[in-house]
Order: C-alpha cells, then sequence, then structure tokens
C-alpha cells in the first residue's frame, strides 16, 4: 500500500541565494520533520521498544463525524525485560497528548517525530507497567483508501455519517499510542470502547460486551481475547444492520457470521453470507478450521474496496460478483477472508516477509477456483496469475523493511506462483498437509509471529531436503529458471538447467506424453520424435532455450 511521499522539503528549497535564508528553511524543516513524509510501519525496532512486550491496549474515544475528531484515551498493559528511565511510543503528531500516567502517577512526557517519549528521574523497573494516555485531534484523513491510509470521513447514499480506518502501510499510530512494529502484538488482546453519535454503529474486533445508550451518542465495546497485530486494532462506524446467522466449523464448532451491512443493502445480506460460508468451506479445507472460533466471523462493509481486519474484514465491492464454478463468488470478500489465517493467525515479524501473508493468501484464491472447477482451470488461473508478475525487485528485500518498502504487487503474484511451484516440486500428498501442518503448529501462529525462514525450515524438514535454494531463487532474487533443451542427435536430447544448481523435477512433453524427470546442471537425456517441451503445464517460472 505504498505511495509516493509528500514532497514538503523540495517545495522550501526555492529560497533564494542568499545563505541567511537557508538558515530559515533548515529551522522550519526541523520544526515538523514529520510532515516532511508519510507515517511508516515496521522497520528498525528501535532499543527503547525492543525492551517492551506488549500484552494489552484498551482504547477509550469519543468520534466526532462533524468536526473530523477523536477524543480519549489508551491503556497500555506491558513487561518491560530490563530497567529504563524512558518509555517511547509511536503516536502520530497530529494527535495531541494531555496527560500521560505510569502505575496511576502522573509524569512528565514529551512528543517528536510521531514519538511520545514519558520520562522519569526515577528508573522505570522491569516487570509489568501500565500507561494511560490521554490525547485528542483530527487525525491523519486516508487519500486514497486503504492503499493510502488514515481516516475516511464519508457518507452513505442516505447522508448518514459513515467512517472507516485503514492504517496497514501507516501503522496503528495514526489512531492510539502504542509499539507499532509487526514483531509484538498484544499477548492478551485489545479493548475498543467508542462513542458515537446516537443512531450509529460501530464494528469492530473480537466480540461486542456491551452497547450503552446516553441522550445523544452510544458507546460500543469490543473486546478481543486473541493476540491481534496493530493494524487491525480499528472499527468501522455506519448506519448498520447487523445480520446474522451461525457457521459450524470443520472441527465442529459454532462460530456467528455477523455482517454490518448498511441498512438500504440488508436485502443482499442473506445471498452474500451464503457466498461467504462457500469461502470457508474452501479456506478451511486447505488451511484448517477457522482461527478464531471463540469470537466472530465478522464483515462490515465500507466506503473503500476492502481489508483484512480481524474477525470484522472491511468489504466495499459493491456485491459484485463473478462466476466461478457455476454460482456466484466475490474475489475480494474471499481474500479478505483468507487473511484470517495468512495474515492474522500467521503474522510476518519483519515487514520484509509480507509475502507470506499476501502471497499465500492470494495462493488460496486460486485453491478456490481448484476446488470448484477443478486442475485444468486451476492450472489456466496460475498463468494468468504469472502474466502480472513483474520481477522488478526480489520479493525479499533484506531485514528490517518497513511496509512501503515491501509493498509491491509481485508479494501477491510472485509469492501465489511459488507456492504453485512448491506444490508441484512436492507432491500433493506431502504439499497440502505440510502447509496445513505450519498454520496449525503453535509455535508459527497467534503471537508467534514467522519469517521466511520459518517457513523454509518447516518444508525442508518435511519433504526430507533442503529446499532453501529454491526459497532463495524465488524470493531473493528476480531470475526465472532457465532451462536449455539440447538437441544431441536425431530424436536424441539433453535438458539441463543454466541457473539453478540444485535438482528439480521438471515435466518434459515428448511424442510417448508428459514425463518427470529429475534435472540438475549437468543435463538429462531422453528421446523423442517431436520437439519436446519443457514445462508444459506452466509449474516454473521460467525461460527455455533451445539448441
Amino acid at each position: 500500500m505504498g505511495t509516493t511521499k509528500q514532497k514538503l522539503a523540495d517545495s522550501l528549497l526555492n529560497f533564494g541565494e542568499k545563505m541567511k535564508k537557508l538558515f530559515i528553511v533548515f529551522t522550519i524543516l526541523s520544526a515538523i520533520p514529520s510532515l516532511a513524509q508519510k507515517p511508516v510501519s515496521g522497520g528498525h525496532l528501535k532499543p527503547l521498544q525492543a525492551i517492551m512486550d506488549i500484552r494489552h491496549y484498551t482504547i477509550t474515544l469519543n468520534v466526532d463525524p462533524v468536526q473530523k475528531s477523536i477524543r480519549g484515551n489508551t491503556e497500555i498493559s506491558l513487561l518491560l525485560n530490563q530497567k529504563t528511565d524512558t518509555l517511547l511510543f509511536d503516536l502520530q503528531h497530529l494527535l495531541k497528548v494531555e496527560k500521560v500516567w505510569v502505575n496511576n502517577k502522573l509524569l512528565p512526557f514529551y512528543q517528536e517525530n510521531d514519538y511520545l517519549y514519558i520520562t522519569s528521574k526515577k528508573s522505570f523497573d522491569n516487570g509489568h507497567q501500565t500507561i494511560k494516555v490521554l490525547y485528542s485531534g483530527k487525525p491523519q484523513v486516508a487519500k486514497h483508501p486503504p492503499w493510502d491510509g488514515g481516516f475516511t470521513w464519508a457518507t452513505d447514499s442516505l447522508e448518514n455519517p459513515w467512517i472507516a480506518i485503514t492504517d496497514e502501510g501507516e501503522g496503528a499510530k495514526i489512531l492510539f499510542p502504542c509499539k507499532d512494529h509487526p514483531s509484538d502484538e498484544p499477548n492478551e488482546g485489545a479493548d475498543l470502547i467508542i462513542t458515537v453519535p446516537k443512531g450509529l454503529s460501530v464494528a469492530g474486533p473480537g466480540l461486542l460486551v456491551n452497547q450503552t445508550i446516553s441522550k445523544h451518542t452510544t458507546t460500543f465495546h469490543w473486546k478481543t481475547n486473541y493476540s491481534i497485530n496493530n493494524y487491525c486494532i480499528l472499527f468501522n462506524v455506519g448506519k448498520y444492520d447487523v445480520v446474522t446467522r451461525n457457521y459450524t466449523t470443520i472441527e465442529g464448532h459454532q462460530v456467528p457470521i455477523q455482517f454490518y451491512v448498511l441498512s438500504y443493502h440488508v436485502d443482499k445480506a442473506s445471498h452474500h453470507l451464503d457466498i461467504l460460508e462457500k469461502s470457508l468451506h474452501v479456506q478451511e479445507k486447505y488451511f484448517g478450521e477457522y482461527p478464531f472460533t471463540k469470537e466472530k466471523i465478522g464483515i462490515c462493509e465500507t466506503p473503500h474496496l476492502g481489508m483484512e481486519h480481524q474477525t470484522m474484514n472491511a468489504y466495499g465491492n459493491h456485491f459484485k460478483y463473478q462466476t466461478v464454478g457455476g454460482e456466484d463468488f466475490d474475489w475480494l470478500m474471499h481474500h479478505e477472508l483468507g487473511h484470517e489465517w495468512w495474515g492474522n493467525k500467521v503474522t510476518a515479524k519483519d515487514w520484509a516477509h509480507y509475502w507470506i501473508q499476501e502471497g499465500i493468501c492470494s495462493f488460496g484464491d486460486a485453491l478456490y477456483v481448484y476446488e470448484a472447477e477443478g486442475e485444468d482451470a486451476y492450472l489456466k488461473r496460475m498463468r494468468e496469475i504469472s502474466y502480472g508478475i513483474q520481477n522488478k525487485l526480489p520479493i525479499i528485500l533484506g531485514d528490517e523493511v518497513i511496509e512501503e518498502d515491501a509493498y509491491q504487487p509481485d508479494l501477491y503474484s510472485k509469492g501465489a506462483f511459488f507456492m504453485h511451484t512448491l506444490r508441484y516440486v512436492l507432491g500433493d500428498p506431502l504439499f497440502f498437509p505440510t502447509l496445513k501442518g505450519f498454520i496449525s503448529n503453535p509455535l508459527y501462529t497467534y503471537h508467534n509471529q514467522v519469517t521466511t525462514d520459518d517457513l523454509e525450515k518447516y518444508f525442508s524438514a518435511a519433504a526430507h531436503q533442503d529446499l532453501k535454494p529454491l526459497f532463495d531463487f524465488y524470493l531473493r532474487t528476480t531470475s526465472k529458471l532457465a532451462i536449455e533443451i539440447h538437441e544431441t542427435n536425431d530424436q536424441k536430447y539433453v535438458a539441463r538447467f543454466l541457473n539453478y544448481e540444485g535438482v528439480l523435477p521438471l515435466d518434459i512433453q515428448t511424442d510417448t506424453g508428459i514425463t518427470r524427470m529429475m534435472i540438475d546442471a549437468k543435463g538429462v537425456s531422453f528421446t523423442s520424435k517431436i520437439m519436446p517441451i519443457a514445462d508444459p503445464k506452466g509449474f516454473y517460472l521460467k525461460t527455455v532455450l533451445y539448441d
């Protein structure tokens, strides 16, 4: 969801010829450094935040649609693993802090560069700390949600306020003070206590604890006990009806489905939930039981296209359906639902490994086609995906990458195609149980974030072979597999890899049909009465050279 950065610094550089004006420009820039670029999430974990383990957030806010402002407080529960005289949190400069308490004691603080510093003459001891921050302001407005995040202050067709929040790229600091890094989720979940004008509803993560109505406002208390990534700790506001039904998971648990739908679209809800249930069945078949059975399966109609928000996915595809397997299918709803497994249950520890969330989720989109229409339709879909691969940058750019730098279209397309390749290399009897095993393993789920190395080592162990070269080739380079077919004699050929040192299976079509061969850089001989075709079904990103 990256965009170009604002060019404030450039606009200030046209200051004339005198060196005195240069000083003025630098003074202005130093006074407003946080305006020079959009807020970003992730990157290098700061030492003052590395000593924190976030346990819980409680966010209590009043939302004013007329003033487009928020006011309230956030309480942060955390553990310190060492003493410190300073606590550091992320909070965008547009939100002004008024008071701060640590363990019920009022303490000094200051804000600088989208950071909140809380200081104490007496060190904060290691162990449990409770921080409460009182703040208010007009939060960042989303210019192009969900790709550019912030608040969307919209109205529905009946002129009712319709508010959405998106912040995957910018981070949760646009809404509340936090440790804004993907490596640390609140282990004990979050509470959102949101007050809005009477007549509006708030849709949030987890379960609705209570709803308190006063003369002019209504307060909604949402609570999740699951760990949750920061960009899912948010809410949407609108004139909603709530359509509810129960869903029986693959393991037999009863989970409520709740659709927060605009009141004038309520007649569309039943059919839409029928489609959602079909998506649930497919996701559960390949990835295991729905991950948040103790809470709900939620979707909420939003004024932007959509976003994965744990147990309350944003939906703005306007009920535009495709036909897959002869039935209506909503690609947007299916994709965001898939993030409940890949993104919410399994979360990348570093944005560098973002492809795990988007790539495997997109592979799950193709699996719906496979389930509904069969292998040939799935192969066609994977070919279509391959056409969109740009291959300008490696999928993994290094470590400690910010979301804006990590985000690129190939996360989806090349990430999904890599899983397609891995499926072919391992074969279905090994690939699918291993994929489901990984996402079912407590070592890699919920508050235990993952990296590509975790996934590779898990698959390598299951396959009893070193798959790191394959992972690295696809994810850390922009190379395509170069295959040479060399005719050595009449009807005799050798197939070999020109840029891959390991051994991989390769289908070769000859006059006798398709044969799977194990190929390496040395090559394998075979005969054919016709010109052979390497990888005829398209399991690899490749170039084929005939000699």
